[in-house]
């Protein structure tokens, strides 16, 4: 048996750095969140090769006292706190003390910094954890780190990373998530010595994401700003024509710091739940803050981790604040036939703070594909007669012109004003009154299209309802209602279902028998793991009740979330979508009215409940130009 001994200074730190530092963009990351620790007001990043070579960042904050410099590169010391207590009101971002000592086991660092109380400033070098060079040099008042030739002394490490480019990716998103949480620090961002991103550091949030983001999401945003007796929610959050195939688009940060929870990204899906499709996440911006004392930030030594001492009153109140926001705002979508030209020479960096022009430009020369515009909320009750499901497919795939164009802006993204005669559409809140109860007189139902799309005329503007997603949307609606007013009847049903369960599904039914009479199931044990349903809900249309339980069941035994109730009411509704009219099918035209007048008067008439569009739009204008009536 080998003998216990104690490993060397040298091998600890590595072994530390490890946790720290995975790649360039954890380096880039705690030296960001040093430099805003500081009070740095403008901050630069450089890198080379991914920064494999090199990452140079530089702040003008309050600088490193020439006395701490070499106390600041060892494990475990730090300015942010004194004792384990101050862990429990931590509100910098930095406060392990780790961060300096790993990057400097595993890379060559140079540090150049200086105080505005010293008349010069000092050059300090460390390499592998080495002092090399302590000198008193002339600089600027901040710092600046220059790290090269990351995991130089562990070749191990240094083969798991990704290729140059890739890592100049994780670089660049960590730059961004950090500029998205401070936009009052002005931050550039150059890789290969080429400038990829500057924001203006004006405060102005929606700045920094049109230099993240670019125009196409800025221009479908909902500014959103909520509070309560535990936490703020300021930001924006996305429309559901820029949501994506994955998550990458969620951002979120507590107390200005960029943290991943799982407790915040279902809370905030869960508002858009009616609104996107599936497998599709929202585009957000939001900053939570929070009392640090009901935090715990120390959970890991990356700190993209903590834990919330409330966390089950945080789920249901993002939710609803989120789902409230997008049923202010709501939109329909507004097909448009050209594609805005892409002018990327004649845009330019301008210093001063960036506006976005909320007046409709007549000049435009090209308008985009899928903007949206949107149309004034009412505040209707969802009729109780009809109901809906969620439709199979819309299909509309062939179409060209009903294409989102929601992919990201590959250019590089400064700061930057379009000219006027660039823009293709105003980022402009357009308030119609199709919605209105006045306004419905008016429509005039031009006909169906292909058995499936109604099309009305109303003012400047050509309307199209679908009417799969249409009915769908009212029927789900109205049972919803029900549910939530717990008005749901039951129909009696002789001879009883007899249900033969799993001692799971068995267990599962048991547990949950309070939710399932409120839903309208009457259920008793029948002996054994046999069940009798006495009773089924009224509002099935048809559907077969057993098929519909059992649906619910295997549902329950998958349900990771608290919300079971609502589990079980979205299952039964999205089952008695079935009963929706289909596409392909005839309608008449007092029917197609009826449908039309019930999914107007509904709170949130724009998606079915997987968040596909009922409604689209396309103005007499976009038609003129089209036949050349206007060049």
């Amino acid at each position: 048996m080998k003998k216990i001994q104690e490993l060397d200074q040298s091998t600890i730190n590595q072994i530390a750095a490890g946790e720290v530092v995975e790649r360039p963009a954890s380096v880039v990351k705690e030296l960001l969140e040093n430099a805003i620790d500081a009070g740095s007001t403008m901050i630069s990043v450089e890198i080379e090769d991914g920064g494999l070579s090199l990452i140079r960042i530089t702040d003008n904050g309050m600088g490193i006292d020439p006395g701490d410099i070499r106390i600041a590169f060892k494990r475990h010391t730090t300015s942010k706190i004194r004792t384990a207590v101050d862990l429990l009101s931590v509100s910098s971002l930095g406060f392990r003390g780790e961060a300096l000592s790993s990057i400097a086991a595993v890379c060559q660092v140079e540090l150049i910094t200086k105080t505005a109380e010293n008349l010069t400033g000092y050059r300090y070098k460390i390499e592998g954890g080495k002092e090399t060079l302590f000198e008193e040099i002339g600089a600027p008042e901040g710092t600046t780190f220059i790290v090269k030739n990351i995991f130089f002394n562990t070749p191990a490490r240094r083969k798991f990373l990704k290729t140059a480019q890739t890592e100049a990716g994780y670089v660049s998103d960590i730059v961004e998530k950090i500029a998205l949480s401070h936009p009052e620090i002005s931050i550039s961002f150059k890789s290969n010595r080429q400038l990829k991103i500057h924001t203006a550091g004006n405060g102005n949030l929606k700045d920094v994401i049109y230099n993240v983001y670019g125009r196409e999401i800025t221009g479908n945003v909902i500014e959103i700003n909520q509070e309560n007796d535990f936490m703020k929610m300021t930001g924006y959050i996305g429309k559901a024509i820029i949501s994506k195939g994955n998550r990458t688009f969620e951002n979120y940060f507590i107390n200005g710091r960029y943290i991943k929870s799982n407790i915040l990204s279902k809370a905030i899906e869960a508002g858009y739940k009616f609104i996107l499709m599936q497998h599709k996440y929202p585009f957000t911006v939001l900053n939570f803050e929070i009392n640090p004392e009901y935090l715990d930030v120390n959970v890991h030594p990356s700190k993209m981790e903590l834990r919330f001492r409330k966390g089950e009153s945080i789920y249901p109140w993002v939710e609803e604040c989120i789902n409230n926001a997008l049923i202010e705002k709501p939109n329909i979508i507004d097909v448009e036939l050209e594609k805005i030209k892409e002018i990327q020479d004649e845009i330019k960096y301008v210093p001063e703070p960036f506006e976005i022009n909320r007046q409709h430009i007549e000049e435009a020369k090209a308008l985009s594909v899928n903007s949206q515009s949107n149309i004034g909320s009412t505040n209707y009750k969802a009729p109780d007669h009809v109901l809906g499901d969620l439709p199979e497919h819309l299909d509309v795939g062939e179409d060209n012109n009903y294409k989102a164009n929601t992919d990201r802006v590959n250019t590089d993204r400064v700061a930057v004003t379009p000219k006027n005669n660039m823009v293709q559409q105003q980022i402009t809140e357009v308030y119609d009154d199709f919605l209105s109860e006045v306004a419905k007189p008016k429509h005039r139902i031009i006909g169906q299209v292909f058995k499936t799309y109604w099309i009305i005329e109303y003012e400047d503007k050509m309307y199209i309802i679908d009417q799969h997603a249409a009915h769908e949307k009212v029927m789900f609606e109205s049972l919803m209602k029900k549910f939530h007013e717990k008005n749901i009847s039951t129909q009696f049903i002789n001879p009883p279902i007899i249900l033969s369960l799993s001692m799971n599904e068995a267990a599962l039914l048991e547990k949950y028998m309070g939710n399932f009479k409120e839903i309208g199931f009457e259920i008793e044990h029948f002996g054994g793991q046999d069940y009798a349903v006495r009773g089924v809900p009224s509002d099935l249309y048809s559907l077969d009740s057993e098929e519909v339980l059992m649906e619910i069941i295997d549902n329950l035994s998958n349900e990771n979330t608290k919300l079971v109730a609502d589990s079980i009411t979205d299952k039964i509704a999205s089952m008695s979508c079935k009963a929706a009219v289909k596409g392909n099918s005839n309608m008449s035209f007092n029917e197609a009215d009826a449908l039309i007048t019930q999914l107007l008067a509904l709170e949130n008439p724009y998606n079915c409940p997987h968040g596909r569009p009922t409604i689209i739009s396309m103005s007499k204008y976009e038609l003129e130009k089209k036949f050349k009536r206007i060049i």
